[in-house]
This record gives C-alpha cells, sequence and structure tokens, in this order.
C-alpha cells in the first residue's frame, strides 16, 4: 500500500539539489521520539509536482513533495465494515514496519457537518456501531492514534438548526461517541482523542461539558483545531485551559467558574494556580493540529461578504510546525497534521449565489479533492519554510 516511488524517480533529478528538507521519520529520529506514520499521498499531488517540474518551477514541485511526504492522518469515512477494517489494517500493518505510530482520523458519526459540505457517514447508530467494531479489529493490538469524529462534539445535531426538539439526535451523538471511546480506547496501542472544534468557537465552559458527556474520562484527551487555522500558541492555550477545566470538575468544580480563552491570560492563569493542584500526569492530555496554521487564521475583508466563511479555504494561509510526539508541553501529547494539507474544504460560496468563490474568483473542488491553487499557497506560505 505504499507511495510508488515512480513518481519521485521522475523529479529527481531535477529537484535533487532542492528537495533538501529532511523527510519526515529524519526530522523524528533527530527528535529522538518515536516517528509519526507518513501515508501514501493524494496521486493528483504527484501529478500536481509533475506538471510543476516540467514548468521549470523546480522549488514549487519541491515543495509539494515535501508536504506530502510529511506525516498526517489518514480519513476513514463512508466505507464498508468490510473495507474499513482491511484499510486500517493495512495502515497499522505499514506503520509497525516502519516503526511509526499512524494518525487515524475517523470521520463516519450519522449526521456528520450538519449534512453541510463533508455530509455523509453511517445511516444510524446500529450501522455506526458495526462500523466502530470493524475499525477496531483492523487496528488490533498494534499501535495507533486516533482523532475520533472531527465536528462530532463540537457541531451536535441540536446545533445544527435540524428538527430536535426532544433532543433523541443529540443524545444519540454521544451514545455513538461514547461506544467508540469503549471499544477503542481498550485497544493495546491505541489512544483515542475527542474532539473540541478550535480556540475561536466553543468556550472552554461550553465545550467541557460536552467532552464529559462524550466520555472523555476514559479516553486518553481531546484534540483541537482538526482543519483549522488558529496559532500553536492559542491551540495550546486552549488545550491547557481545557484540560484544566476538566480537572477542575473532576474535583467537584463548578465548569461555569473556570477560565475561559478570552480571559485576561495572566488572570487566567493565576485563577489555575490558585484552584487547579492535578499533576499533568493525572489531567487529560491533547494533540492540536497545525497542518495549515503557518500564517494563522484569515481576517476577511471587512463587510465584503454575508457570510465569509473563514474556515472555508482562506487564501494565503501557509503550512505550520511539523508534527512531532515531543511537545516539551506535559499536557500536549502530540503536534499532528489532521487535516490532509492540499485538500479542499469544499464549494465556498461566502453567502453568494456562487458557483465560484469569490474570494478566489474559481470554482472550488468538492471537499477531500485535491486544491492546486491551495497547496501551491501552503507550500509557498509556510512557516516554517517546508524546505529548508
Amino acid at each position: 500500500m505504499r507511495r510508488t516511488s515512480t513518481w519521485l524517480a521522475a523529479l529527481s533529478v531535477g529537484l535533487a539539489s532542492l528537495f533538501v528538507a529532511p523527510s519526515a521519520h529524519a526530522a523524528d529520529s533527530v527528535d529522538r521520539g518515536p516517528s509519526l506514520y507518513v501515508p501514501d499521498a493524494n496521486p493528483a499531488a504527484y501529478d500536481q509536482a509533475l506538471e510543476l517540474a516540467r514548468a521549470g518551477q523546480f522549488l514549487d514541485a519541491a515543495g509539494v513533495l515535501a508536504m506530502v511526504n510529511t506525516p498526517q492522518a489518514v480519513w476513514f469515512g463512508d466505507q464498508s465494515p468490510a473495507q474499513v477494517e482491511r484499510l486500517i489494517r493495512e495502515v497499522v500493518r505499514d506503520a509497525d514496519k516502519e516503526d511509526a505510530i499512524p494518525v487515524l482520523a475517523l470521520y463516519n458519526i450519522p449526521g456528520r457537518d450538519c449534512s453541510n459540505y463533508s455530509a455523509g457517514g453511517a445511516a444510524d447508530t446500529a450501522e455506526y456501531k458495526e462500523w466502530i467494531d470493524a475499525v477496531a479489529r483492523g487496528i488490533g493490538g498494534r499501535d495507533a492514534l486516533v482523532t475520533l469524529e472531527p465536528d462530532a462534539l463540537a457541531l451536535l445535531p441540536s446545533d445544527c438548526g435540524q428538527d430536535d426538539a426532544q433532543g433523541t439526535k443529540t443524545a444519540a451523538r454521544y451514545a455513538e461517541v461514547n461506544y467508540a471511546v469503549d471499544k477503542l480506547e481498550p485497544l493495546a496501542g491505541t489512544r483515542v482523542y475527542l474532539d473540541t472544534g478550535h480556540s475561536g468557537w466553543h468556550t472552554v465552559n461550553s465545550i467541557v461539558p460536552r467532552l464529559i458527556k462524550g466520555g472523555v474520562a476514559r479516553a486518553s484527551g481531546f484534540y483541537t483545531n482538526a482543519s483549522n487555522y488558529n496559532t500553536d500558541d492559542a491551540n495550546s492555550w486552549y488545550g491547557k485551559l481545557i484540560s484544566s477545566c476538566l480537572a477542575y470538575v473532576d474535583g467537584g468544580g463548578d465548569v461555569a467558574e473556570c477560565p475561559h480563552q478570552w480571559w485576561p491570560r495572566a488572570d487566567a492563569q493565576a485563577w489555575l494556580d490558585t484552584h487547579v493542584k492535578t499533576p499533568p500526569s493525572r489531567m487529560k492530555h491533547f494533540v492540536t493540529d497545525s497542518s495549515r496554521n503557518g500564517q494563522g487564521p484569515w481576517t476577511p475583508p471587512a463587510g465584503k461578504y454575508t457570510d465569509a466563511q473563514d474556515w472555508c479555504n482562506p487564501p494565503n494561509r501557509g503550512l505550520g510546525a511539523r508534527p512531532t510526539l515531543r511537545t516539551g508541553d506535559p499536557l500536549q501529547d502530540a503536534r499532528l497534521w489532521i487535516k490532509t494539507p492540499g485538500e479542499s474544504d469544499g464549494l465556498c460560496l461566502r453567502g453568494t449565489a456562487g458557483p465560484e468563490d469569490p474570494e478566489r474568483g474559481t470554482v472550488d473542488p468538492d471537499a477531500g479533492d485535491w486544491f492546486p491553487e491551495q497547496a501551491l499557497e501552503l507550500v509557498r506560505f509556510a512557516s516554517p519554510p517546508i524546505l529548508r
């Protein structure tokens, strides 16, 4: 299942002197920590690199190759139970052979994404449980880091404007997430992290009750900024506040008293110093997504759009810091590339009739399809640079 080397061979002559970024695994070995898994790239990425090289844009071509040869998550959703079991087994076996840890992004919750750009998922709870059972069989006893169901807790059915007056769909969502935690976390080498959205969305006081209802007490922890653009500093601070609030509530405190991310930082830190005495080893840990946050979030032009969709294929964003399992933060287990950089967020209309994305003047690719224009922006605006 490993990537084909012919594409790289075809480019090697023109790029040998430019493709100087160390490989992902080499970077991990310098870091003296466990390595993260580099999955097969979207074939369209190699097509783009070849086209760039043929056009004499060797530096850009090398950047695209460096991007797709950096550790990043493997996404699973919509496959049948038999398919997902087979595919996951192949990934964890490949990773095991390389002494690497794969990141598995599971994205098949019923009613995912409020049936918007990334609509889909299992038909109902029973089908979802069958799918999760297959995921568990595929992982087996091998190592895996699971980012469970992006948006599943930050974007509940009750947030979607759907008919959920009795709360049955939201209750089912919590039951589904809990089932996945209880099925996957006990596996010998698996760590499960739950969704929190990102620091520009829910306050700490809003997301912590959702994490608790989702079963975070039985999971390894949570993740933040999946597929988003907030800075590493904002993500780490948000994670620390959430972890601290979880510890405070676990000790009998009121979630409403916890400081949130918009408190003055000095005031929030003083509160934590006074109220949270739990050692980091006993607190819930977190991981963050730095795949596209090199330039931070996009600020849309004031008054230009009725709905700017600042999360949807924003222009001139850059790759962020490389994935690592050695963050230097006792609460942060990893910095990851959860989102596959270079793949589209969907058809972004920004409140217009479309079909063009008015910020780009073109029709964006469907969610998950390769977006050459955005891929090139991510490479060119990467911070730190992808080539060094």
